[in-house]
């Protein structure tokens, strides 16, 4: 069991542990971080407890609706709502790369815990493929999620709303994009790999474009 739970929780630190790195300019304090994981790995039961009534009831006939529009939608919604309600305003989002790791954050809180119910359930020969797609997509989605947060608290012009707009329009796009092209049976295989290289493409572009927004950010407050 032990190794198991290794297995399931290793990819969402290392991911974590990996953009938070990247940031080279500011550390922003751990004991901020781990909460922010925290309130994703708590989002992760009633999401599921949700998703289980929706399908149980079957409340939508039409199984794309329920697995790919919902379900992306759900989940990408609770993770905005937290990063929104408790994160965005807390004196610790001081610059605009904190965004990026609240993002990641609470992304992999709910990734991680995702995953060890998945490997308890299937076993650890899946633990693999789960870290290469479910496990890091959720990482690149609080990505580009906490990047447009980022973009819309020190926007200094009337784009804050349209980025707020876009800290959750755009993870649902890629969201249903990945789920429906995991619906493709039989051939998913051959479309999730360019889609995958895309997503660290972009969300690696978005990490340094916040990066270049810290810099302005910190040479406007004189601190470099």
């Amino acid at each position: 069991m032990f190794i198991l739970f290794s297995a399931a929780i290793a990819p969402g630190l290392a991911l974590l542990s990996y953009f938070y790195l990247r940031n080279q300019m500011a550390t922003e304090p751990r004991k901020t971080l781990l909460q922010a994981f925290l309130f994703g790995t708590l989002i992760t039961f009633p999401i599921m407890f949700i998703q289980y009534v929706v399908k149980t009831e079957d409340t939508f006939s039409n199984r794309f609706i329920t697995e790919v529009l919902f379900s992306s939608g759900l989940e990408e919604f609770f993770k905005w709502l937290v990063i929104f309600t408790v994160i965005l305003r807390h004196i610790e989002f001081d610059d605009p790369y904190d965004g990026i790791l609240y993002g990641a954050s609470v992304s992999l809180g709910f990734a991680t815990v995702e995953n060890v119910l998945y490997l308890i359930s299937f076993g650890i020969n899946t633990a693999l493929m789960r870290a290469i797609l479910p496990v890091s997509s959720h990482a690149l989605f609080g990505v580009v999620m906490g990047y447009y947060f980022g973009k819309s608290k020190f926007a200094n012009n009337d784009k804050k709303t349209e980025y707020l707009i876009l800290s959750i329009l755009t993870p649902f796009l890629l969201h249903i994009i990945y789920n429906s092209i995991l619906s493709f049976k039989g051939y998913w295989v051959y479309l999730i790999a360019p889609f995958m290289f895309y997503l660290w493409w972009l969300a690696l572009k978005k990490v340094k474009l916040a990066h270049q927004h810290l810099v302005q950010h910190l040479f406007e407050q004189n601190k470099i």
